[in-house]
C-alpha cells in the first residue's frame, strides 16, 4: 500500500490544495494531509480549526485523512509508514525551494520520495496568503477556498 504524506500549513485550505490532493488520492492509496504545528508562528485559524474544515471537506474522499504533527516532516512520514511525500507546485518559483526541501529530506531518508503534482492553471495564483489578504480586507473569497471554510470564515467573522 502506498501512503503519501500532503504536508503544509493549510492556513487556510485552498482549492489548489485540493486539487492536489484529488489527484494524489487517484494515484495512491491513502493521502495524509499534515497540517504543520509551528509555535513560532501565529496562525490565521488555529491549528484545530484547520484540521476541522479540512475533515469536513475531504468527507467525501475516502482515501484521504487529516492528521496534525510538529517537527521535521520527514520524521513524521516515517513514523506513520509513508513512502511518499506529496508536493504541490503552482509556479515555477514554486519549485527552486521545493526542489531545495526534497534534495534535503532525501538526504534524511532516501527511502522516502518526493513528488511533485502540478495544479490546474486555474488555481496557480491561489495561495493561503492571497486569501488571507482577500479575506481581511473584505472581498470574497469563496471562488478560492472549499464552501465550508467559506462559511466558517463568514460564521467566525475573522475579520
Amino acid at each position: 500500500m502506498k501512503t503519501a504524506i500532503y504536508p503544509g500549513s493549510f492556513d487556510p485550505i485552498t482549492k489548489g490544495h485540493l486539487d492536489v490532493l484529488h489527484t494524489g488520492c487517484e494515484i495512491f492509496d491513502k493521502v495524509i494531509i499534515a497540517v504543520a504545528k509551528n509555535s513560532e508562528k501565529k496562525g490565521f485559524l488555529t491549528i484545530d480549526e484547520r484540521v476541522e474544515l479540512i475533515r469536513e471537506t475531504i468527507k467525501d474522499l475516502p482515501n484521504a485523512e487529516v492528521d496534525c504533527f510538529e517537527g521535521l516532516t520527514i520524521e513524521y512520514a516515517k513514523k506513520r509508514g509513508a513512502q511518499i511525500l506529496l508536493r504541490g507546485l503552482r509556479a515555477v518559483s514554486d519549485f527552486e525551494y521545493e526542489m531545495q526541501l526534497s534534495q534535503a529530506n532525501s538526504a534524511l531518508a532516501s527511502e522516502i520520495k518526493t513528488v511533485f503534482l502540478i495544479t490546474k492553471p486555474k488555481y496557480n495564483f491561489i495561495s493561503s496568503s492571497t486569501i488571507k489578504e482577500i479575506f481581511l480586507n473584505g472581498g470574497d473569497v469563496s471562488k478560492f477556498v472549499p464552501e465550508a471554510v467559506n462559511q466558517y470564515l463568514i460564521k467566525c467573522n475573522k475579520l
